[in-house]
C-alpha cells in the first residue's frame, strides 16, 4: 500500500533543501504516476487523472471517458450499459470519470507499478533541481559579466574546481581553469565571469573563467581606477593563460603615460595583478599610433634595433642581434605571435650581426 506520509516528508525535504515549491513537486510525483498507469493499466490515448492529497494523506487516480450510444474507443469512450442503474443521470457525450484507485492499489502489479512511477518522478525531480540551480547560478551573475569576482575555493571533485560565492557553491570547470593555478580548500581566487545567458532550449548558462583573456584588464581595473573612469583604455589583449598576456593600452591626455599608470610605482599595480594571474608575466604596450614603436616594445623583452613596416601587407620586419633572438621568440614561440596579434600585424625577424 501507498504510504502518502512518506512522500509527503520526502517532498518536504526537497522543497526545503533545493527550494523547489511543493506544488511543483507535486504535479511531478502526480504526472509520473499517471504515466505508469497508462503503461501498465490502460492505454496511450487514455485520459487518467492522479490527484495527491498531502493533507488527507490520500492518492486518486481516476480516468475520463466520453458516454456514447455505442464503443469504438474503449480507451476514451464508455456505454450506458457500462453505467448499469447510474445511467439514467447522465446524457450522450457526458464526460464520465471513473475511479481506478483501489483497482491500482490493490493489484498484483502494484510494486512494479510503483517502481516505475518512483524511477520517472526521480529523474523528473533531478532535472528540476538541475534546472533550479542553473537559474540560482544565473541570477547571481547576470549584472555581472565582464566583472572579476574574489571567490573561495571550497574543493576539488572530477577535475572541477567548486568555489563559495555569498553562500552558494558555484564550480568552475577544468575547461576554464589555468595549470599554475593551485585549487586548494579556502584558496581565494579572481574568477572572470564570461557570460550570463538564457537559451531557449537549453535554459540559464553561466561561464566562469580563469583562462578568459579578458580576465586581465577586468583585475587591473580593481588596481587602476583610471580603467574604470575612462581616463585609460585598453584597446587590445592577447593572452596564453599561466604564460603571458600583453595589453595594449591608450590615452586622451597628453599629460598621462598608460603604461606607466599601469604598472605604478615601484611596479605595485601590475606585480599585484600578476600575483592574482599566479605569476603570469603581464607587458603593458601603449597605443601611440607609431606602428614600428609599439612593434618594438610589443616584441620585449628583447631589444629591438629597427623595425620596417609595410602597412599594405600588415607585415613587418624587426631586425635583432642574434642574441636577442630567443627573447623575442619566447618558448614554443609564446612572444612573437602574441606580438603580432596585439599589433595585428606579421612579424618577421632579421638578425644583424654585432660589429
Amino acid at each position: 500500500m501507498l504510504d502518502v506520509k512518506k512522500i509527503e516528508a520526502a517532498i518536504n525535504q526537497i522543497a526545503s533543501e533545493k527550494k523547489i515549491p511543493k506544488e511543483t513537486l507535486i504535479d511531478i510525483i502526480e504526472s509520473a504516476i499517471k504515466t505508469a498507469y497508462k503503461k501498465d493499466y490502460g492505454a496511450k490515448d487514455e485520459n487518467a487523472i492522479v490527484r495527491l492529497d498531502l493533507e488527507a494523506g490520500t492518492i486518486e487516480i481516476t480516468v475520463e471517458k466520453t458516454l456514447v450510444k455505442e464503443v469504438t474507443n474503449p480507451a476514451i469512450e464508455i456505454s450506458f450499459d457500462e453505467l448499469w442503474e447510474d445511467a439514467e443521470w447522465y446524457e450522450e457525450w457526458d464526460t464520465i470519470e471513473i475511479d481506478m484507485t483501489d483497482e491500482v492499489l490493490n493489484s498484483s502489479m502494484w510494486e512494479s507499478f510503483w517502481r516505475i512511477a518512483s524511477q520517472a518522478a526521480r529523474q523528473v525531480i533531478i532535472q528540476k533541481i538541475g534546472d533550479t540551480e542553473k537559474q540560482k547560478i544565473y541570477e547571481l551573475f547576470k549584472d555581472k559579466v565582464g566583472q572579476s569576482i574574489s571567490m573561495k575555493v571550497v574543493m576539488m571533485e572530477s577535475g572541477k574546481a567548486i568555489f563559495d560565492y555569498n553562500g552558494n557553491q558555484v564550480i568552475l570547470p577544468k575547461s576554464e581553469q589555468v595549470s599554475r593555478d593551485t585549487y586548494i580548500p579556502d584558496a581565494r581566487f579572481y574568477i572572470y565571469v564570461a557570460e550570463a545567458s538564457i537559451d531557449e532550449k537549453t535554459g540559464p548558462k553561466v561561464v566562469l573563467s580563469r583562462k578568459n583573456k579578458n580576465i586581465v584588464p577586468s583585475i587591473f581595473s580593481l588596481y587602476a581606477p583610471e580603467i574604470s573612469d575612462g581616463t585609460i583604455s585598453i584597446d587590445n589583449v592577447v593572452r596564453y593563460p599561466w604564460i603571458k598576456t600583453k595589453l595594449l593600452v591608450s590615452t586622451n591626455y597628453e599629460e598621462i603615460d598608460p603604461a606607466w599608470s599601469l604598472i605604478g610605482q615601484k611596479w605595485i599595480r601590475v606585480k599585484s595583478v600578476m600575483e592574482e594571474l599566479s605569476g603570469e608575466k603581464v607587458d603593458i604596450i601603449v597605443d601611440n599610433g607609431n606602428i614600428s614603436e609599439m612593434i618594438a616594445k610589443s616584441l620585449t623583452p628583447a631589444q629591438i634595433l629597427k623595425v620596417e613596416v609595410d602597412q599594405d601587407k600588415k607585415e613587418a620586419k624587426a631586425y635583432i642581434l642574434p642574441s636577442e633572438r630567443a627573447k623575442a621568440i619566447g618558448k614554443n614561440g609564446v612572444n612573437i605571435n602574441l606580438a603580432s596579434n596585439l599589433i595585428w600585424y606579421n612579424i618577421s625577424l632579421l638578425e644583424v650581426e654585432e660589429k
